[in-house]
């Protein structure tokens, strides 16, 4: 039971002067906070009596332990009983605001309840240590008024009994918190914050939304058209965000950008109610992008430390159209499976496995893992890029550890390089699978300590094998929009700096070529298909009809029966003996026409040059530039000198032409296209005769 003292004991006429100048002390406090706690109870009226307690108890297991000998106040290791609101989401998130605003501003609290003698001349149960400091937080941020209750509300007696000291303390609090204010020559106690974080929590009071859309649902346009007729209206770029606005990201088609005070009205309409649109960090967008830039339709995908579950969605609704499968490893609430599950089936993600072994102990050699081509890894950072913290640990379900670095402005040295050597083992680790064709590496934290210095050390400790080809680095595959864009990836890397846009961002990709020696048949690839139970109803092992009608045409032309092909053969020699004496007679009256030399034509009629051309198969080109020749050049072109009486016997010529490539702008890409008429030498002549065309015609007939 608390037994606080009389607060006129501690009171004397010198407080009187520090006492009066909180008339003009501006009680600003956290501004994120205020003001999403302003949004949910207007007039700073305070929190629910559960908030409270779930707040401190999360305060508990973040906040910053100081050396025995120097701590006043006690904490206690046991947590308070938690309510029956401890599941619902608006609940705990603001319970997480709160306990990180309580840890950004714990020695000043500390200071504050000894400075005004609460501690140590009250008599407090130690494990209420916490929930002291996260309600005289909140107290001081309402500038020391009283909480408005709720008629209906339940209360709890831990929270009662706090709240009571708390305003009998009140004038003492007040002017311990202007002493503090005048010792650190700040306006108020968000000045005294680091400078990190300050900034930090101005980024985070500007920061737009972003949401994809869920295309395996709804396609873009319309998304477009739904949000216009609710009001909103489409702009140029995240620049031009203003009232009810929205715009398209640059970097990920199907990611669109909402002002950040839309967030009430936008949850609230059927497009984030039926999953069409959901919230995320640009940071994972732009991974999953990358991984989706990389594949090939067959290539499966080992996702690591996926927090977020939505990050897992957004892969599959990407890859939707292929026959890839998704791994999972390092969901960290194995025990939500069923709601997980749950949650995939609304979205339509049907390509999806979960893996219950960690990503280190998985084996290369795993036989589930064959067909992994990309690797997609997310691992645990600073996050120090990220502006709001608490929707990063909710959305990621990143551990609430995290925050105890981000409240005093980033982790400490020796912090950051047991991150970094946790990173550094998972990209070796994954490099040694040895199937895998590229790796996706990100982190949302600005420290090259985490980012450039962790991949160029992994690429340095490769060793390499016979067959097993080794990882570079390569440049990004997201486009590049601007001059900035291009200034940062000029070393190859994807970087995003911490803006009022946008969180930051890092992004490598490291790729090797594949195995000479691994050859992938269509027929292994839609056998592959079919062994997932993505091609139902087809039969994998029949061959097509025009396939047939390919190899029937490929083989009966040159294995023709031997009276037939003697036929056409005699035909031919009928003919040419008919034409012969017709031809030389012409050539005659031509060569008395024409005034040149003879030397060149006996050069030209000797030439290995026109034993070549008449060799040549012809195509529509050369007919179109036979017949804009005139008549004189294509006779002394073609005429070709041949002793009398001898036949000369045509042979017919199958040329195969290599599948011709068309452009496509559709969503399906290019297709080939083989011709599949044959084509066949033809004897050059005159185009009075015309001769060759009926040789040719004999020869298809």
């Amino acid at each position: 039971m608390l037994d606080p003292k009389s607060e006129l004991e501690f009171f004397n006429e010198e407080n009187m002067e520090e006492i009066s100048q909180l008339a003009s002390l501006e009680m600003s406090g956290d501004a994120a906070a205020r003001r999403k706690s302003a949004a949910v109870v207007p007039g700073k009226s305070g929190y629910p009596d559960c908030v409270y307690v779930m707040a401190a108890n999360i305060f508990q297991g973040i906040r910053i332990e100081k050396p025995p000998d120097k701590a006043i106040i006690k904490y206690g290791n046991e947590p308070l009983p938690s309510c029956y609101q401890s599941e619902d989401e608006s609940f705990q998130r603001l319970s997480y605001e709160l306990a990180f605003s309580a840890l950004k501003y714990q020695d000043i609290l500390e200071t504050m309840l000894i400075d005004s003698y609460i501690f140590p001349s009250t008599t407090i149960v130690n494990h209420l240590g916490s929930l002291i400091i996260v309600m005289l937080y909140d107290f001081q941020d309402r500038k020391f008024q009283s909480r408005v209750l709720s008629d209906n509300e339940e209360s709890i007696s831990e929270v009662q009994e706090v709240e009571s000291l708390l305003n009998s303390f009140k004038t003492k609090l007040a002017a311990a918190l202007a002493r503090c204010r005048i010792k650190h020559d700040a306006l108020s106690i968000y000045h005294i914050l680091p400078e990190t974080v300050r900034k930090q929590e101005q980024r985070a009071s500007t920061l737009p939304l972003y949401a994809w859309i869920n295309t395996g649902k709804i396609s873009l346009e319309e998304v477009y058209s739904n949000l216009k007729k609710k009001g909103y209206n489409k702009v140029k770029s995240v620049l031009h965000l203003e009232d009810k606005a929205f715009a398209v990201d640059q970097h990920c088609y199907d990611v669109v950008i909402f002002p950040a005070h839309l967030k009430k009205d936008l949850v609230n309409i059927d497009l984030f109610k039926d999953y069409k649109l959901i919230f995320q960090d640009k940071s994972r967008s732009l991974a999953v992008h990358s991984v989706k830039a990389l594949l090939n339709m067959d290539d499966d995908i080992l996702m690591v430390n996926m927090g977020s579950w939505y990050t897992v969605a957004h892969m599959s609704i990407l890859t939707n159209n292929n026959t890839s499968k998704i791994f999972v490893c390092g969901i960290q609430s194995q025990d939500k499976d069923p709601e997980m599950k749950k949650l995939f089936t609304k979205m339509g993600c049907q390509n999806i496995e979960i893996l219950q072994e960690t990503f280190v102990s998985l084996e290369s050699k795993d036989h589930r893992l064959q067909n992994v081509k990309v690797i997609l890894l997310l691992p645990r950072c600073s996050a120090l890029g990220v502006s709001n913290p608490v929707e990063f640990i909710l959305n990621e379900n990143e551990d609430t550890s995290l925050l105890q670095d981000l409240s005093q402005g980033g982790p400490s040295k020796s912090k950051l390089e047991i991150l970094a050597q946790q990173q550094y083992e998972q990209l070796t680790h994954a490099m040694k699978f040895a199937k895998a064709q590229a790796i996706v590496y990100c982190t949302c934290s600005v420290y090259a300590e985490e980012n450039e210095n962790v991949v160029m050390k992994a690429l340095e400790s490769q060793t390499q094998g016979i067959k097993i080809q080794p990882y570079r680095l390569s440049p990004p595959v997201l486009p590049l929009c601007s001059l900035k864009d291009i200034r940062l990836s000029m070393d190859k890397f994807f970087r995003v700096e911490p803006s009022d846009v946008t969180n930051g961002c890092f992004i490598s990709i490291l790729t090797r070529e594949r195995d000479p020696s691994e050859t992938v048949s269509v027929k292994d690839v839609l056998a592959r298909a079919a062994a997932k139970g993505l091609l139902d109803g087809v039969e994998v092992g029949k061959t097509g009809k025009r396939e047939k009608k390919r190899k029937k045409s490929k083989t009966l032309l040159p294995k023709a029966p031997v009276n037939e092909t003697n036929d056409i053969q005699v035909k031919i020699n009928e003919f040419l003996n008919r034409e012969s004496k017709a031809s030389t007679n012409r050539g005659e009256v031509l060569t008395a026409k024409t005034s040149l030399p003879s030397k060149t034509v006996s050069q030209m009629g000797a030439s290995s040059h026109v034993r070549k051309t008449n060799k040549q198969a012809t195509s529509p080109l050369a007919t179109t530039l036979t017949k804009n020749t005139r008549p004189e050049e294509r006779h002394i072109t073609l005429r070709r000198t041949r002793p009398e009486g001898k036949t000369i016997p045509l042979k017919s010529v199958e040329i195969v032409l290599p599948p011709v490539i068309f452009p496509f702008s559709s969503a399906q890409g290019a297709r080939s296209q083989t011709p599949t008429n044959h084509l066949y030498y033809r004897l050059g002549g005159s185009k009075q005769s015309s001769w060759e065309d009926r040789i040719n015609y004999l020869l298809v007939k």
